[in-house]
């Protein structure tokens, strides 16, 4: 098995400019190969595609899924689709912002956590869910929600 380098943000956009409707494509694999969009791919796209950098820029800041700065450590995604809702989700976004101390698409200070809306987690049914990286949690009450981020934060200081 060979070890592959990482790709540069150039290398990125020269491997996808030819694509039609590239630049979602490229945004995409720059923030999977990064965490995040950096201001300095925002150039280099505009030029490469013979767009604005306020074009670049807009797409962006349109998608909620892009981030322009590096993600902390730990992903949380707060569900804020209608059968979450019903069953709670509002006051744990609320509960989520304040014990974290950031709004969505923020991470904390010290790195530990960023956190996202995002619109179903396929887990209706046992609603309000939150996704923490890769793991759902259904049912999350204000201490359930408490108790994890004292788990993830334990993970942070072990990795």
């Amino acid at each position: 098995m060979t070890i592959q380098e990482p790709l540069s943000i150039t290398d990125i956009v020269d491997g996808l400019k030819h694509k039609p409707g590239a630049l979602l494509p490229i945004l995409h694999a720059i923030q999977e190969q990064f965490g995040f969009i950096p201001e300095s791919a925002v150039g280099i796209i505009a030029k490469s595609l013979k767009q604005t950098k306020a074009e670049i820029d807009g797409v962006i800041s349109f998608y909620h899924h892009f981030r322009t700065s590096q993600p902390g450590n730990h992903t949380i995604e707060l569900c804020r689709a209608e059968a979450c809702q019903s069953l709670g989700s509002r006051s744990l976004e609320a509960h989520a912002k304040t014990k974290l101390g950031i709004d969505f698409h923020h991470t904390t200070s010290d790195r530990k956590f960023s956190l996202d809306a995002v619109y179903c987690l396929g887990n209706c049914a046992n609603g309000p869910s939150v996704r923490i990286n890769d793991d759902i949690h259904g049912r999350t009450t204000v201490d359930k929600f408490d108790r994890l981020l004292e788990e993830y934060s334990a993970k942070s200081v072990s990795a």
